[in-house]
């Protein structure tokens, strides 16, 4: 991993909240914070979130389309890692609830606590309809492959409103595929490695003067769609690839050759729905 020491502040946060803390992610994530902060306040769903907490943990339920609940949960946090909503493809109501109104409640009870530091998590389905032979960056024009990916792209407009109105710096890093090891050949191009995303988090958090700094959550994978030339600013230098796996997930049948899964990097999330 990285040299995390030489980005790491003297004193950690005071109060770190973490949301969707019980989602894949999350799960992985949270006993990894341990040394950021004081405290660490977690975060999800109340059915999904388990009670029990480690020593320095706060365990909180909250629906994130609950503006007083969402202002209640922020208050008193100097940093967020902002996890939680709908994860994958869904009708746009559900997405509406959790991943609009649910950043828009964020950002406002940033705004109103004093919070300067978030960091979003967006997703390479912002970008979703671009060609799997072609490289874009950070800056490309987005084309989202869904609600899923308008709602991310929404969010990336709230953070980058939020800084130029409040000052509110965000890293938005759009996530590729984050999962123990590559499933299949889209991944092979979009995994990020645990390892890679905590040292991506890290550097998001306590790197200074960021602003809103967009990137892309991706190990050092030999075939990408992404140059994430503006990971540099954070210091952000993958250490992990999906070549390991490339022997295991090749002898899997090759999909056809025109399908969205071959063809569109946001691959099934391009042709998922309607959902009438």
């Amino acid at each position: 991993m990285a040299d995390q020491d030489n980005i790491r502040p003297f004193r950690p946060f005071h109060r770190l909240l973490l949301t969707g803390a019980a989602g894949g992610v999350g799960k992985v994530i949270r006993p990894r914070l341990a040394s950021f902060a004081q405290t660490i306040r977690v975060s999800d769903l109340a059915a999904a979130l388990p009670p029990e907490a480690a020593s320095n943990e706060e365990v909180i339920a909250c629906d994130l389309s609950d503006k007083q609940a969402v202002d209640a949960l922020v208050q008193g946090c100097d940093a967020v890692i902002h996890l939680g909503g709908v994860s994958v493809e869904r009708p746009f109501e559900e997405v509406l609830e959790a991943n609009i109104k649910g950043v828009y409640n964020l950002y406002e009870a940033a705004r109103k606590h004093g919070v300067k530091r978030i960091i979003f998590a967006s997703s390479n389905h912002v970008t979703g309809f671009y060609r799997q032979d072609e490289k874009i960056d950070a800056r490309a024009l987005r084309r989202p492959d869904g609600y899923y990916g308008l709602s991310k792209s929404f969010g990336e407009d709230v953070a980058q409103f939020y800084f130029d109105r409040y000052g509110i710096e965000t890293v938005s890093i759009r996530i590729g595929s984050a999962f123990p090891e590559p499933k299949d050949r889209r991944m092979m191009a979009s995994w990020l490695s645990y390892d890679d995303l905590f040292d991506l988090l890290q550097r998001s958090l306590f790197t200074p003067d960021v602003g809103h700094t967009v990137v892309y959550g991706m190990s050092d994978n030999l075939v990408t769609w992404w140059d994430n030339r503006y990971a540099g600013k954070l210091g952000f230098a993958p250490r992990d690839s999906s070549e390991p796996f490339r022997e295991k997930v090749e002898v899997q049948p090759a999909p056809a050759p025109e399908s969205a899964v071959a063809v569109l990097q946001g691959g099934a999330f391009t042709t998922t729905g309607p959902f009438e």
